[in-house]
């Protein structure tokens, strides 16, 4: 098939790293793999800002302007099979996909959707509107959490939904053999405002808890908030907290294989691929037991997820990882064996080309 691929929140090309950039990549990844061809439709970025963001206008200015012009292309050299729409939801819906789909008769596609009633202010209300709209329409919604899934269903009923586990490129970590380093804590992450630095900071305060431990933390990423991270952790000296900046694919498989235990609250976590990619390299994971991240990490089998906002819970939750080498190391060999059995991109990639072909079969 020909595939259009559209993320309005942010693009596969987008130079920052994030975890919306690498999903986005994996699908494209995973449907050509199943030998379609798959092109990345329109580079719009539908984000806004707040409930009464001025630059919605322009947005849905600009999503009009991309309509017609694919529809142009589209009308000389043929439209495509499919359009797939990545991550739609109230701060980015796709504005262009289903006026597509309607014109030419396209199969609409989305994956990992979202709807949420308390969004329903302002012009997040109208985009929300879009978002059910798209959601009714489509051939199949492909849902990476239960909690999406339930509350797209509540909100659209008669919608057909797909259950589609978050997955990686296992490869990259099928050439390194984890060599862990007792003591030596990991985590990975942008430096940046907002949920990002509420996790730092949980976890900082957690590190005070266990400070009387012996134990090293590497920390991955950068962002603007980097100064502000460095300054909260400098009580602990050099020695133990060790800064990699932002670093290569495969550096960080290289990094986690080092690593005895990944330690990432996840506050306000969707469900977190780089939580894979820890236990894809044999490092068991403790996390809080929020947002989706129950969905990637097997709770008392491949890590430990603690109540939402328990600094106490987290911080006993690391000490007895630190403390406990057998347990630890049973972790690490069930967190390995978790995703490189189950969620591969091989695995997705059958699941995603099965209700592809279905959906065009039935159109």
């Amino acid at each position: 098939m020909d595939i259009a691929f559209y993320a309005p929140l942010k693009s596969p090309a987008h130079p920052v790293p994030s975890g919306d950039r690498l999903m986005a990549r994996l699908l494209i990844e995973a449907m050509r793999r199943a030998g379609h061809v798959v092109f990345v439709a329109s580079e719009l970025r539908s984000f806004t800002t707040s409930p009464d963001d001025p630059a919605d206008t322009e947005i849905r200015r600009i999503a009009n302007a991309e309509i017609e012009r694919l529809a142009s292309l589209w009308q000389t050299e043929g439209a495509p099979d499919v359009w797939f729409a990545y991550h739609p939801y109230y701060k980015t819906p796709d504005l262009i996909g289903p006026a597509l789909c309607r014109r030419f008769g396209m199969a609409y596609v989305t994956a990992e959707a979202s709807y949420s009633r308390r969004r329903n202010i302002g012009q997040w209300a109208r985009s929300q509107a879009d978002v059910l709209e798209a959601v009714r329409s489509a051939a199949v919604n492909f849902c990476f959490t239960a909690r999406d899934r339930q509350g797209l269903e509540q909100a659209a009923p008669v919608a057909r939904f797909a259950g589609l586990a978050p997955f990686l490129d296992t490869a990259p970590f099928l050439t390194v053999t984890p060599q862990p380093r007792r003591g030596h804590l990991i985590a990975v992450a942008m430096m940046r405002p907002g949920d990002k630095m509420a996790s730092f900071s949980m976890l900082a305060d957690a590190l005070d808890l266990i400070a009387d431990e012996d134990w090293m933390l590497s920390i991955v990423g950068d962002g603007k908030m980097r100064a502000e991270l460095e300054q909260r952790l400098a009580g602990f000296g050099p020695e133990r907290i060790r800064f990699y900046g932002e670093r290569s694919a495969e550096d960080i498989v290289r990094l986690l294989g080092e690593s005895a235990v990944y330690v990432w609250p996840g506050c306000g976590e969707a469900y977190g691929l780089a939580y894979l990619e820890a236990q894809a390299a044999g490092v068991p994971v403790v996390a809080q037991a929020t947002g989706g991240v129950p969905e990637v990490v097997r709770d008392g089998i491949t890590g430990i997820l603690t109540p939402d906002g328990d600094v106490s819970a987290y911080a006993a939750a690391v000490r007895r990882m630190l403390r406990d080498e057998p347990l630890r190391h049973t972790m690490a060999g069930a967190a390995r064996a978790f995703v490189l059995e189950e969620r591969s991109i091989a695995r997705a990639s059958g699941v995603i080309d099965g209700y592809l072909r279905k959906a065009l079969a039935e159109r």
